[in-house]
């Protein structure tokens, strides 16, 4: 189904088994769709530091959101939920294939997976979960509801981004999906360092 999936925007793909996944260290792959779980993260740490797929997209497939956090160290983007159905299935791809077909410029927002610790208000603590990344604001997913214009400053790590902090504000707030946005405060200094990543991230 995902092969299929993938068709549809003209991305062909290849099936490949534990036995060979040594290819990811050694040949060029735009972005590989892997199972979360305990075997991934070595195939996964192979592949990065790997020169020619240091910055693949890398899509997980089912697990536990707590399984994926584990592997958020090796940036991945985005995540199949299981059981699979091939509209949500559609819709993901869709939301990424100008990544995997590095048409970055025209796509700012990064879809990335990490996780990110919210201070609200008045110290008020929330976990989150991100789903993309841009140089001026973030949108994420959390348990708990967060209203719009709320003051917030945001803890979390990217692919060869150190921990970073910054304050900003939230933006909008869809609680039927358990999502919303956080525009970066522009006075933060801060705010440099993702402009850096984000930079690289689509020159790479």
């Amino acid at each position: 189904m995902l092969s299929e999936c993938f068709r549809q925007f003209g991305i062909d793909s290849v099936s490949m088994t534990s036995d060979k996944a040594d290819r990811l260290a050694t040949e060029k792959f735009e972005a590989c769709v892997i199972r979360v779980g305990t075997h991934a993260g070595p195939v996964l740490e192979s592949a990065r530091r790997s020169r020619s797929n240091s910055r693949m997209v890398i899509y997980g497939l089912g697990g536990s959101v707590k399984e994926a956090m584990k592997l958020s160290q090796f940036g991945i983007n985005a995540v199949f939920n299981e059981p699979l159905e091939r509209p949500s299935a559609l819709k993901l791809v869709r939301a990424t294939q100008m990544l995997v077909l590095h048409e970055f410029r025209r796509y700012v927002r990064i879809p990335v997976v990490t996780q990110v610790s919210v201070v609200a208000g008045q110290n008020r603590q929330i976990e989150a979960t991100s789903h993309e990344v841009s140089s001026g604001g973030m949108s994420l997913k959390s348990g708990e509801e967060i209203a719009p214009g709320l003051p917030v400053e945001l803890s979390f790590a990217l692919l060869t981004l150190p921990r970073i902090w910054i304050r900003g504000t939230v933006s909008w707030s869809k609680p039927a999906s358990k999502t919303f946005g956080v525009r970066f405060d522009p006075r933060d200094e801060r705010r440099a360092r993702i402009k850096e990543w984000v930079d690289a991230y689509l020159e790479s």
